[in-house]
């Protein structure tokens, strides 16, 4: 299929890698055009603008930052996009967001379905991600080869956009939750006089264990954090998903608690680094 991938950061990019593995054909635009110029070295074509980038697409997939992106891109290129094409919310922008952007694609006529991506950079170049997805059923049917080309699973959350971010909101203060709890655990072993290895080999093979606390915690060990998932791209979530849940009336406590040992991380200049940096706040 004809894919134009808009936003070619790490997930973006290795997004649109996997779809041109998969033999769909690319077409990618970001912001800064230095960061989609060596996607056209492995085959896709690197449009100079939105409008340029989606005017021959079958599908279009938005994976940028936060929503005033999101909703720039679409007011700057729905009207340039062939009239059947499936626009692919893919971008983490909140429920208040992914009101605004429905209310856009409603007025400009654009068919919107979401695919939240659940994963990291690693995932997303192997074309190993997990998707969340949204929408009309036979539009999500139609984008099968796609969801496939990228991901190893595709979960339907329901057939209303918004449904699947909800989803990714539930999902990332899981991810949140972990990386810091491991973190925490690490130093408590640490300041009592152990290796904090032992904490890992503790909960190896037991009810309690995850690979990703494997993972993140080995790096924080190590104290190297070469960035899969930015601590501030995961900073921004925490704050979505709690004002999703203070506006469902869910309690914030551990919300409110982990944003602000993630923002310690932050200032002490780890916006940066992978989300395992938030073992530095400890």
């Amino acid at each position: 299929m004809r894919v134009s991938v808009l936003g070619t950061g790490a997930m973006g990019a290795g997004v649109a890698g996997s779809l041109l593995r998969g033999g769909h054909e690319v077409t990618v635009w970001n912001r800064t055009r230095d960061r989609a110029v060596p996607l056209g070295d492995s085959g896709a074509s690197v449009a100079d603008d939105p409008s340029a980038a989606v005017a021959d697409a079958e599908v279009v997939l938005l994976t940028l930052f936060d929503t005033d992106a999101v909703v720039d891109v679409l007011e700057q290129a729905a009207g340039d996009a062939p009239e059947d094409a499936v626009w692919v919310q893919a971008s983490t922008i909140g429920t208040a967001g992914t009101e605004t952007v429905v209310q856009l694609a409603a007025k400009y006529g654009i068919t919107l379905v979401e695919a939240m991506m659940l994963g990291t950079k690693a995932p997303a170049e192997q074309g190993k991600l997990t998707l969340l997805a949204a929408g009309s059923p036979e539009v999500l049917d139609r984008l099968t080869p796609v969801f496939d080309a990228v991901s190893v699973k595709t979960v339907r959350a329901g057939d209303q956009v918004g449904q699947g971010t909800a989803l990714k909101l539930a999902a990332n203060a899981w991810v949140a939750s972990i990386t810091a709890a491991t973190a925490q655990s690490l130093a408590v072993a640490r300041a009592l006089g152990l290796d904090p290895a032992l904490f890992l080999e503790a909960i190896d093979g037991t009810a309690s264990d995850s690979p990703y606390a494997h993972t993140k915690g080995e790096a924080m060990i190590a104290g190297e954090y070469p960035p899969q998932f930015a601590l501030d791209g995961i900073r921004k979530d925490i704050g979505l998903i709690t004002d999703a849940a203070r506006d469902a009336g869910v309690s914030t406590v551990l919300l409110d608690a982990l944003g602000r040992v993630y923002a310690d991380a932050s200032a002490a200049g780890h916006g940066s680094d992978d989300i395992a940096a938030v073992a530095t706040a400890f």
